[in-house]
């Protein structure tokens, strides 16, 4: 018993040991990167510390949380990036960006690099237009009134990019959600909305988050159905997924990708 208990003690007091420590956050460190800074030499300005939270010049990107752990400067944003300190003092900070690319920053003496940073929304990269489109398509004798209609929303899509100083940020963007209407005569063929969600199954999920539905279009007709194509792209990028919607004559709608 005396044995069995002793080595209940010795595996209790191994799992405590073994169990793991959170990093310490610098407090200091993060103390000290409070301010604006600017890029050492071309003096543009390229953040704001304030508390927790790093601020950009630019209007399109979110602000991130941030820790100093170590020699290290984490940005929490969609996902975590680290950066390995070179150089940190009250009016220097030296940092490795994620191409290996060493970035000297200095503190601003200049109270008027504040205007950089004054209450502003982000822009939004993607023109938030509403746009309407008419297309009559003749098939034999038959006369086909497409219509689409693209309205804007205000729900966000969150890409992250690189800025200048090779650091990731988060730029913001707005999605559509796009109507398709097709009519014969004053007879309803096809009525629906679409967004973005719809197209799950044609366009694999870690692009579809970046996405968002640009525009659908009138493509072709012929004996079977009426065709459109969705475009399902990722803001200033070339990445763009063409779905093909076929609306039958009877009104059933198909999609595959193009």
């Amino acid at each position: 018993m005396l044995l069995s208990a002793v080595g209940l003690l010795v595996m209790g007091c191994r799992k405590q040991a073994e169990a793991p420590v959170a990093p310490r956050e610098d407090a200091t460190a993060k103390q000290m990167l409070q301010g604006i800074w600017l890029n050492d030499g071309e003096e543009d300005v390229a953040f704001k510390a304030k508390g927790d939270t790093i601020y950009y010049p630019d209007s399109t990107s979110l602000p991130v949380y941030f820790q100093i752990v170590g020699d290290t400067l984490v940005l929490h944003g969609v996902s975590d990036a680290k950066y390995r300190i070179l150089k940190q003092a009250p009016h220097l900070f030296v940092f490795e960006n994620q191409s290996g690319d060493h970035v000297r920053l200095v503190k601003s003496e200049d109270a008027g690099d504040e205007a950089y940073f004054g209450a502003k929304q982000a822009v939004v990269l993607n023109q938030r237009q509403l746009i309407k489109r008419d297309t009559v398509v003749t098939v034999g004798n038959d006369r086909y009134h497409c219509y689409v209609q693209v309205n804007p929303t205000t729900y966000k899509v969150v890409k992250t990019a690189y800025n200048d100083d090779g650091v990731a940020v988060d730029n913001v963007y707005y999605d559509n959600i796009v109507h398709l209407s097709v009519f014969k005569g004053n007879q309803k063929v096809y009525s629906s909305n679409f967004e973005k969600k719809d197209f799950a199954q044609q366009v694999p999920s870690q692009i579809l988050t970046q996405s968002v539905l640009s525009d659908i279009t009138y493509t072709k007709a012929d004996a079977s159905a009426l065709y459109f194509t969705a475009s399902i792209a990722i803001p200033d990028s070339p990445s763009c997924y063409q779905v093909v919607i076929t609306i039958a004559y009877d009104g059933k709608m198909t999609m595959q990708v193009f």
